[in-house]
């Protein structure tokens, strides 16, 4: 595995070898820990005794972890498809038994983050897996802190492979993304979240914040523009980049909850009155 860069503790973003501190977590959306910066490398965590794991969450979408969990902690998705596959939130970790399951899987074509927290070590994952193209939101291109070849810019919604789109909502960050898998639940639409539309522990509706650590929700103009870029799109099911989903019925919570998240920030909904 490559191991010429470093990844902040915090996030689980890859930085250059000189990096001194992520600005990432210096954001408001993020935070450094109160003991200070922190890095380590890929060889260290090893050691540390972290390792991937990647299981099958329904027909040609692959949940990938590490064990034990790392910096934000979330989990990256594989989508496979007969015209190639998608490496979706790369994870900051990657080990040799990863790599040649994806391959084994049909490797990857793309590579795509959500939003500048889940850029991962995507690059050290792309040079792993071939160099497959990493695909960076124009918008926020001023926190990509490991520039290389490989990486490419978007800006427009774009059909990445047959059925699989790439949709910028903005919101959490000006560039961030979801995507949607026409095949997913059973053909009645797949949207591969994360924090700007994140689903709740409920199951059953979801949350549209700014930053979830430091308690910022989005505005209501903010998720009425979320709304509004997904509605073309059919989806039952709602994955999101950490252990929550709505399998059913997705589209009509994630309206429902638009709707009590609007109330509450314009004062429609006050306990105090």
């Amino acid at each position: 595995m490559p191991d010429d860069f470093k990844i902040c503790r915090a996030c689980g973003v890859e930085h250059p070898p000189g990096a001194v501190v992520c600005d990432i977590c210096l954001d408001e959306r993020q935070f450094v820990p109160r003991s200070g910066q922190a890095w380590a490398t890929l060889a260290q965590l090893a050691a540390e005794g972290v390792q991937t794991q990647i299981r099958e969450v329904e027909e040609n979408l692959f949940e990938i972890t590490t064990a034990p969990a790392i910096a934000i902690g979330h989990r990256a998705f594989l989508v496979a498809t007969p015209e190639g596959n998608l490496l979706w939130d790369p994870l900051g970790f990657l080990d040799a038994a990863a790599v040649s399951r994806i391959q084994a899987l049909g490797g990857v074509r793309y590579i795509a983050a959500s939003h500048p927290h889940m850029f991962g070590a995507q690059v050290a994952w792309s040079r792993a897996l071939g160099d497959a193209t990493v695909l960076v939101a124009s918008l926020d291109r001023a926190w990509l802190a490991r520039p290389d070849p490989v990486v490419e810019f978007w800006q427009d919604d774009v059909e990445l492979l047959p059925g699989v789109t790439l949709i910028r909502v903005g919101g959490h960050f000006p560039g961030s993304a979801v995507v949607h898998v026409a095949s997913g639940a059973g053909g009645k639409g797949v949207l591969l979240a994360s924090d700007s539309i994140s689903a709740n522990p409920d199951g059953a509706t979801v949350a549209f914040m700014r930053s979830y650590p430091n308690r910022i929700p989005l505005s209501a103009k903010a998720v009425e523009t979320i709304l509004h870029r997904i509605d073309r799109f059919a989806y039952d099911r709602l994955y999101s980049n950490v252990a929550t989903a709505v399998e059913e019925g997705a589209d009509a919570a994630v309206r429902a909850s638009a709707k009590r998240h609007i109330g509450w920030i314009t004062g429609a909904h006050d306990d105090l009155i």
